[in-house]
Protein backbone atom coordinates (compact mmCIF):
# COMPACT_ATOMS: atom_id res chain seq x y z
CA UNK A 1 0.00 0.00 0.00
CA UNK A 2 1.00 3.64 -0.34
CA UNK A 3 0.14 6.60 1.62
CA UNK A 4 0.96 9.92 0.62
CA UNK A 5 3.60 8.91 -1.51
CA UNK A 6 5.10 6.18 0.69
CA UNK A 7 5.35 2.47 0.31
CA UNK A 8 4.02 0.94 3.18
CA UNK A 9 4.69 -2.74 2.92
CA UNK A 10 2.60 -3.64 6.60
CA UNK A 11 -0.74 -2.74 5.58
CA UNK A 12 -2.41 -4.98 3.36
CA UNK A 13 -6.10 -3.31 3.35
CA UNK A 14 -7.73 -0.39 4.97
CA UNK A 15 -10.16 -1.36 8.29
CA UNK A 16 -14.08 -0.85 7.95
CA UNK A 17 -15.16 1.06 10.82
CA UNK A 18 -18.55 1.17 10.12
CA UNK A 19 -20.20 -1.60 12.49
CA UNK A 20 -23.87 -1.83 12.92
CA UNK A 21 -25.09 -0.90 16.72
CA UNK A 22 -27.73 -3.47 16.36
CA UNK A 23 -25.83 -6.61 15.50
CA UNK A 24 -22.41 -5.76 15.26
CA UNK A 25 -21.46 -6.74 11.91
CA UNK A 26 -19.94 -4.50 9.24
CA UNK A 27 -22.15 -2.19 7.62
CA UNK A 28 -21.30 -2.75 3.41
CA UNK A 29 -22.05 1.10 1.56
CA UNK A 30 -23.29 3.50 3.54
CA UNK A 31 -25.03 3.33 7.28
CA UNK A 32 -28.55 4.28 8.16
CA UNK A 33 -27.71 6.57 10.99
CA UNK A 34 -30.07 7.63 13.84
CA UNK A 35 -30.02 10.03 16.05
CA UNK A 36 -31.65 10.93 19.64
CA UNK A 37 -32.62 14.12 20.18
CA UNK A 38 -31.67 15.85 23.44
CA UNK A 39 -34.69 16.16 26.13
CA UNK A 40 -33.68 19.79 26.75
CA UNK A 41 -31.68 21.63 25.43
CA UNK A 42 -29.05 22.51 28.54
CA UNK A 43 -28.64 26.03 29.35
CA UNK A 44 -24.42 25.13 30.44
CA UNK A 45 -22.60 22.86 28.70
CA UNK A 46 -22.19 19.19 31.20
CA UNK A 47 -19.19 19.90 33.11
CA UNK A 48 -16.09 17.90 32.27
CA UNK A 49 -16.40 15.70 35.32
CA UNK A 50 -20.00 14.66 34.52
CA UNK A 51 -21.43 12.94 31.55
CA UNK A 52 -24.48 14.09 29.69
CA UNK A 53 -27.96 11.97 30.14
CA UNK A 54 -28.48 11.08 26.84
CA UNK A 55 -25.82 10.20 23.83
CA UNK A 56 -27.82 11.75 20.70
CA UNK A 57 -25.84 9.39 18.33
CA UNK A 58 -25.47 9.36 15.46
CA UNK A 59 -25.79 5.79 15.98
CA UNK A 60 -24.89 3.97 12.59
CA UNK A 61 -27.37 0.77 11.77
CA UNK A 62 -27.54 -1.47 8.59
CA UNK A 63 -30.95 -0.12 6.82
CA UNK A 64 -33.34 -2.93 8.58
CA UNK A 65 -35.40 -1.42 10.87
CA UNK A 66 -35.14 -4.17 12.90
CA UNK A 67 -31.44 -3.86 13.82
CA UNK A 68 -32.37 -0.20 15.33
CA UNK A 69 -35.18 -2.44 17.38
CA UNK A 70 -32.92 -4.77 18.37
CA UNK A 71 -30.46 -2.22 19.61
CA UNK A 72 -33.33 -0.02 21.81
CA UNK A 73 -34.54 -3.30 23.48
CA UNK A 74 -30.56 -4.11 24.37
CA UNK A 75 -30.48 -0.35 26.31
CA UNK A 76 -34.12 -1.26 27.93
CA UNK A 77 -35.70 1.21 25.59
CA UNK A 78 -39.37 1.30 24.62
CA UNK A 79 -40.96 2.05 21.14
CA UNK A 80 -43.73 4.29 20.49
CA UNK A 81 -45.92 1.57 18.08
CA UNK A 82 -47.57 4.57 16.21
CA UNK A 83 -44.59 6.00 15.01
CA UNK A 84 -41.56 4.61 12.80
CA UNK A 85 -37.67 4.35 12.83
CA UNK A 86 -36.90 7.38 11.61
CA UNK A 87 -33.09 9.52 10.86
CA UNK A 88 -34.08 11.50 13.93
CA UNK A 89 -35.99 10.18 17.41
CA UNK A 90 -37.41 11.91 20.03
CA UNK A 91 -36.91 10.76 23.45
CA UNK A 92 -40.08 10.49 26.10
CA UNK A 93 -39.62 9.99 29.72
CA UNK A 94 -41.75 7.24 30.72
CA UNK A 95 -43.20 7.37 34.52
CA UNK A 96 -42.70 3.74 35.19
CA UNK A 97 -40.22 1.88 37.71
CA UNK A 98 -37.41 1.85 36.64
CA UNK A 99 -37.36 4.99 34.71
CA UNK A 100 -37.57 3.67 31.28
CA UNK A 101 -36.93 6.03 27.86
CA UNK A 102 -38.84 5.57 25.16
CA UNK A 103 -38.11 6.65 21.74
CA UNK A 104 -40.75 7.97 19.00
CA UNK A 105 -40.47 9.87 15.57
CA UNK A 106 -42.63 12.39 17.01
CA UNK A 107 -44.84 12.94 13.63
CA UNK A 108 -48.71 11.79 15.13
CA UNK A 109 -50.73 14.02 16.98
CA UNK A 110 -52.49 11.50 19.59
CA UNK A 111 -50.83 9.91 22.37
CA UNK A 112 -47.90 7.43 22.73
CA UNK A 113 -48.49 3.58 22.72
CA UNK A 114 -45.11 2.89 24.03
CA UNK A 115 -44.20 -1.22 23.64
CA UNK A 116 -41.11 -3.10 23.60
CA UNK A 117 -39.27 -2.94 20.59
CA UNK A 118 -38.46 -6.54 20.35
CA UNK A 119 -41.48 -7.82 19.31
CA UNK A 120 -41.76 -5.56 16.19
CA UNK A 121 -38.18 -6.60 15.52
CA UNK A 122 -39.12 -10.05 15.91
CA UNK A 123 -41.98 -9.76 13.99
CA UNK A 124 -39.85 -7.91 10.91
CA UNK A 125 -37.08 -10.42 10.83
Amino acid sequence: MELYGVRIPTIVADNIAARCSGCGEVIEGRPWRVSILDIVAPEAPVAWTDSAALNPGPFEFHADPSHVLTWMARRGMLFCRRSQVREIMRPVWVPTEPRRLGLCDGIHRDDHEFIDPAAPAASRS
